[in-house]
């Protein structure tokens, strides 16, 4: 294993809009360039890894394995390209990886791919096609180019270390990657397919994420005879029915408390209190419009996960029936609904037939 792992981090990110580079900020919990750091140690391919940065004090102050070096960056990307190669130069590495730090979203997969295809060729690119369509523009005229021709390169770019160093000491203009060196010499590059997800973050935008909040409902209600038992907004069979000031459908009441607590809005009492208005109402109209808000708000629901707890009516002979009502009065996917029936093990007044309970987690996200 001689092979060199290098990631260029000496960029100011000044197209990020943020007071600290963005390969310092932090995305999925730790920083960007951490990302690579740490798949490329992970994947055991690499001899060393060398991080180039003109913000040395910053990385130098984390406790990185000894594996990982920290070199001093250049003005441009190429010049700090360079100093990578020309400080392990002295290694004698058979190939060299080049990576941007503003990509954390590689798969070692893929470092794995690029490690294979080294073995029979001097260099390798990872590339994706266009989503786009692509105009270029000369003076006033503007030109269409056929998306199916276009590929987008990535990094890492994997390199015979002699070869990319031998271009790289030659070249005398500032150069965006390092495949540009091969290609302006009408040298061989093996190009392979990418990933999608491994962009590139430019903008503060495309890692901004959409936040996703959680909530629990829960809710309780005594059986009495000769009422009818509405679970999930439709009438099960069953020799008692829940007292309560509406129809006392545990599974929608705890529902709309964890639409509630999720989205910070109180709890089912604040707009359905004990009062002449509601005296008997039906809760499908009382959810309805709680899912209104909650879509005007702009947020979606993830994930409905329930717990309906009795010893009876057996909750599997009502299941389907119960997740399409819901899935009808929520207008979500079915598939994203989930019920599960508990019992309490004869104890208390579920165990004795005399309540049923029900408790919901939500996940809702916010979206623009």
């Amino acid at each position: 294993m001689n092979n060199f792992f290098v990631i260029l981090a000496a960029g100011k990110s000044k197209r990020f809009n943020k007071k600290i580079a963005k390969q310092f900020y932090n995305y999925k919990n730790k920083e960007i360039i951490d990302h690579s750091i740490e798949k490329s140690i992970d994947s055991q391919l690499f001899k060393k890894i060398i991080i180039v940065t003109n913000n040395l004090n910053h990385l130098k102050k984390k406790k990185y394995p000894k594996i990982v070096k920290i070199i001093k960056g250049g003005k441009e990307r190429s010049d700090s390209s360079l100093n990578a190669l020309k400080y392990i130069k002295k290694f004698n590495p058979r190939n060299v990886f080049i990576h941007d730090a503003a990509r954390p979203n590689f798969s070692i997969r893929l470092l794995k791919n690029l490690t294979k295809k080294l073995k029979t060729n001097k260099a390798v690119v990872p590339v994706v096609s266009s989503k786009d369509s692509i105009k270029y523009k000369i003076k006033d005229q503007i030109f269409n180019l056929n998306r199916n021709n276009l590929i987008l390169t990535q990094t890492p770019q994997a390199f015979r270390f002699n070869d990319l160093f031998n271009l790289s000491m030659k070249q005398k203009i500032n150069v965006k990657d390092e495949a540009t060196l091969f290609i302006s010499k009408n040298h061989k590059v093996k190009f392979i397919p990418g990933e999608n997800r491994n962009s590139k973050i430019t903008y503060l935008d495309d890692i901004k994420t959409s936040k996703t909040y959680f909530g629990i409902g829960f809710d309780l209600h005594r059986l009495i005879r000769n009422k009818k038992l509405y679970l999930g907004g439709i009438k099960i069979p069953f020799h008692s029915g829940l007292k309560g000031h509406s129809d006392g459908d545990v599974i929608l009441h705890a529902i709309i408390d964890a639409i509630l607590g999720a989205s910070r809005k109180k709890d089912i009492g604040t707009y359905f209190p004990n009062t002449k208005k509601f005296k008997n109402i039906r809760s499908p109209k009382m959810l309805k419009p709680i899912i209104n808000n909650l879509n005007k708000s702009h947020f979606f629901i993830n994930n409905l996960d329930i717990n309906l707890i009795c010893e009876k009516p057996k909750v599997s002979k009502h299941r389907d029936k119960i997740i399409n009502s819901i899935s009808k009065l929520t207008n979500i996917d079915k598939n994203i609904i989930n019920l599960k029936g508990k019992t309490v093990e004869k104890l208390g007044l579920i165990g004795k037939e005399k309540a049923i309970a029900c408790e919901v987690i939500i996940s809702i996200t916010k979206y623009d």
